[in-house]
Formats: structure tokens, sequence, C-alpha cells
């Protein structure tokens, strides 16, 4: 079983490329300092071993100047908050952590994997091997169609549906 810290050291090395590793300021922790987490009979941690917070600590932090917040609140269509006060200082932190996420994900090497070209989304589940789903429906060979579907309806007249209201006209 792999530890969490091993698990990101591998996902570092293998997945930001070699070009932005240089960028990028890497925890300091060692694996040996850390403690070990606690773990149940079979060796299931019982809290969490790691955290995005903590993954994301290791990453620089971008700073979002006061015209950069005003420009993305006149964007979209927002007013901004004054300036030097808490609510704008909390708003500015809460960007900036955004945009921290962003570039962490903005990091990540997809080299390996082969991306569609259409765009759409692979079928992501899990199945046994040699099982799965159907990803095309069969043709129903009786499918109704245009005017076959009146015959599927309560009341017909000259083949149109007929509606019983309540309401007068």
């Amino acid at each position: 079983m792999l530890s969490a810290v091993r698990c990101s050291r591998i996902l570092r090395n293998n997945y930001i490329s070699s070009s932005l590793k240089d960028s990028v300021r890497w925890s300091s922790s060692a694996p040996s300092r850390r403690a070990a987490a606690e773990v149940d009979e079979c060796g299931i941690p019982r809290g969490p071993t790691w955290s995005v917070n903590e993954l994301l600590s290791s990453y620089p932090k971008p700073t979002i100047t006061p015209a950069t917040l005003k420009k993305l609140h006149n964007l979209s269509a927002l007013i901004p908050p004054g300036e030097n006060t808490s609510e704008h200082a909390k708003l500015t932190a809460e960007v900036e952590s955004l945009v921290k996420l962003v570039e962490a994900v903005k990091l990540v090497d997809f080299g390996q994997h082969e991306v569609s070209q259409a765009g759409d989304i692979p079928d992501g589940r899990i199945w046994a091997e040699g099982t799965g789903i159907r990803l095309e429906r069969d043709e129903v060979s009786q499918e109704l169609h245009g005017r076959d579907l009146l015959r599927n309806a309560s009341r017909t007249e000259d083949g149109l549906y007929v509606v019983d209201i309540d309401r007068s006209r």
C-alpha cells in the first residue's frame, strides 16, 4: 500500500512536465518526518492522510491587484467592494486561492493519455473485465412516427388529438 506522501511524489514526478518543475516551489517536508496515519485492523486509515489545502500549500501564491479585482467585477456586471475594506480583503484572498487551484490543475501533464479530438468525455465507470454496458441502443423495430402515434390517443378527430378543457373561451 502506498502512502499519500509517496503517491503525491509519484504524481508530481510523472505528471508535471520538467520545464514547469523549476517554477514550482515544492513542500520541503520529508515523508520520514510525517507521523504515520492511524489505521484500523485492515490497514485502512481512520482519517484523511492528505488534503487538497496541504497539497496546494506547496504552490506559489498568486497576487490579485485591486485593479484586477475591479475589472473582474466590471466584466461580471457586479459592484466591487470598496478598497481597504474587510470584504475586499476577503474577496481578494478567495480569488487568489481559486487562481492558485486553477494554476495547479494547469500544471498537470496529460501527454500520456489520449484526448479525444471531438472533446467527448470518456466513460470513466469501472467494470469487471469482459463486462460492461452497451453504449449504443438497439434500434426498436416497431417505433411509431407521425400519424401512427394517434393510435395511442384516447380521442382523435380528423387526424388530430382531442383535448378536453374545463375553462370556457
